[in-house]
């Protein structure tokens, strides 16, 4: 695998076992229970939290589960490694290359929301070089025509919505010069001028407006309401030879999904677990400032696993559309929320704790 490699901090802990926490959620004890390693692709995002808190507080050592945490620096190189086993779990977005390497025959399922868009919660917003807008060269997305804009990947989950954008405004996706490169090179390049516009998670795009380089033109939820920009996948071998694994991995990772959003509070990390999640990302990302969390725009991850099906069709017939697709490919044959309902039907729906 192209990645760094790490075992779970808290491994050890895990090897042990919990039988009253595996008790209370129906799992066998933990001297029934032999420990499972799980090999979880992640790219060190906000949007991981929910693995990070499921190892944190125990939810993965009632599962039974030694999370093994593999690091890549795109979620789009996770998908040969999910297609061959060499991953178990993956966390990344519904991109063109995901959909390409399903049309080849490549099995993996996406199998719930891991970061998505509803109202107030666009963590992706739309950045414009301050200097355009200050000096009037910017009033609208028409004026980007010609322009440079930046985007994490090519044919990333961020393209249908840089379609959908300039669309708005009467053009498409190629009246831009597209510019692909990490969010955390956004920021110097907004500053020496290289880019122009760009679609930045936080909490890259925060650390940008507190370069005083850019200016917020719009968020995530106002160009595509309720995007799936990331999602959890399981890759073929995970579902088909593992499944009772499988399943009590989604119970672990909805019950981080459900303490993540009692750290909400409104659109903000300000609820009752705030002060816990922002612990948990900064030891486990590497954005070690706190404030930079508080401040941003956080992703909504559904606490019981619902997928925007429809805005995942959406996505896809936009890849379609320019031609980034190659083979048959439906959004119906990758998603299977079996998993996710059987967690809830075993947890019950999500009551928020305030």
């Amino acid at each position: 695998m192209n990645a760094t490699s790490s075992i779970s901090r808290r491994a050890a802990l895990a090897l042990a076992g919990s039988a009253s926490a595996a008790a209370a959620f129906g799992f066998a004890a933990a001297g029934a229970q032999e420990p499972a390693e799980v090999t979880i692709g992640i790219v060190n995002s906000s949007s991981d939290v929910s693995f990070f808190i499921a190892e944190h507080e125990g939810y993965f050592k009632a599962a039974g589960i030694v999370p093994k945490y593999v690091v890549f620096d795109s979620g789009a190189k996770m998908t040969s490694s999910l297609g061959v086993g060499q991953l178990d779990v993956g966390g990344g977005g519904p991109s063109a290359g995901l959909y390409n390497a399903i049309a080849r025959g490549i099995d993996i399922k996406i199998v719930a929301d891991k970061g998505s868009q509803p109202k107030g919660f666009g963590f992706q917003p739309m950045l414009v070089r301050k200097a355009l807008v200050d000096g009037g060269q910017y009033k609208t997305p028409r004026d980007l025509k010609g322009k440079k804009f930046a985007e994490s990947a090519q044919g990333s989950s961020a393209m249908p919505d840089v379609d959908r954008i300039m669309k708005s405004v009467g053009l498409t996706y190629n009246d831009v010069d597209h510019v692909f490169m990490p969010f955390s090179q956004m920021i110097l390049s907004f500053e020496n001028g290289a880019i122009d516009a760009s679609l930045t998670a936080e909490p890259s795009a925060t650390m940008a407006m507190r370069s005083g380089s850019v200016v917020r033109v719009m968020t995530g939820d106002q160009y595509n309401p309720g995007q799936e920009l990331a999602v959890l996948l399981y890759g073929g071998n995970f579902v088909k030879n593992k499944r009772d694994l499988a399943q009590r991995f989604t119970v672990a990772y909805l019950r981080g999904a459900r303490f993540y959003n009692d750290a909400l509070k409104g659109t903000k990390l300000a609820g009752r677990n705030a002060d816990a999640v922002l612990s948990i990302l900064t030891e486990s990302t590497p954005v070690k400032d706190a404030s930079l969390y508080r401040d941003a725009i956080p992703q909504f991850t559904d606490p019981n696993g619902r997928i925007n099906v429809s805005g995942l069709i959406s996505d896809l017939q936009s890849y379609k559309d320019y031609k980034m697709i190659e083979g048959n490919v439906r959004v119906e044959d990758v998603v299977d929320t079996s998993f996710a309902d059987a967690a809830v039907k075993q947890l019950g729906l999500y009551k928020p704790q305030r």
